[in-house]
């Protein structure tokens, strides 16, 4: 794959796209898109299949998992239907997503095993991490919420007193004028 390929609108891909580099999908790709570099949808794209990259920024459609090495960015006439991970994630207001949402970093690639998985998932190729400036490393660490006292206990209440009188004062006074 070139440094950057695109795939137009109209063009209909029935297959997966894997390559190095980066790619732009303004049509349909029916099958994984699997590059190194950055994938971005057009508001008009759709994929119905795993999409991996480094930073993937989708205005279309998706049907399947998306794993991003850097970074996934909704924007807001994105549509996603499935898991997406990725360190992270952006959502612009009016993108729908369904599906679980993991911010982490990806695990390394493990071997293939060819034929004894029926659909091997798809993993994001290691990209080496760009230097960051010092400055921006040394972060001021998030400030903590600090609840609000809770109130006492409720103190245990004391049954009422008893509006009638007991059920044996009754009985003694029937006893009494029986015996007249």
């Amino acid at each position: 794959m070139a440094e950057g390929s695109v795939i137009g609108q109209g063009t209909v891909v029935r297959g997966n796209v894997r390559g190095d580099g980066s790619v732009e999908i303004y049509g349909r790709v029916d099958g994984d898109v699997l590059v190194s570099g950055d994938v971005t949808l057009g508001e008009q794209a759709s994929v119905r299949g795993d999409v991996a990259g480094a930073r993937i920024t989708i205005g279309g459609t998706v049907v399947g998992e998306v794993r991003g090495s850097e970074a996934i960015i909704l924007e807001r006439s994105a549509q996603v239907t499935g898991d997406m991970t990725a360190p992270r994630v952006g959502i612009e207001e009016g993108a729908r997503a369904r599906g679980a949402l993991r911010t982490e970093e990806p695990a390394a690639q493990p071997a293939a095993r060819g034929s004894e998985q029926r659909r091997a998932a798809p993993r994001p190729l290691e990209m080496p991490r760009r230097a960051e400036a010092p400055a921006a490393r040394a972060e001021a660490p998030a400030p903590r919420a600090v609840a609000a006292p809770l109130p006492p206990p409720p103190q245990k209440r004391q049954p009422p007193a008893p509006v009638v009188p007991a059920f044996r004062g009754l009985q003694a006074r029937k006893k009494k004028v029986r015996g007249r």
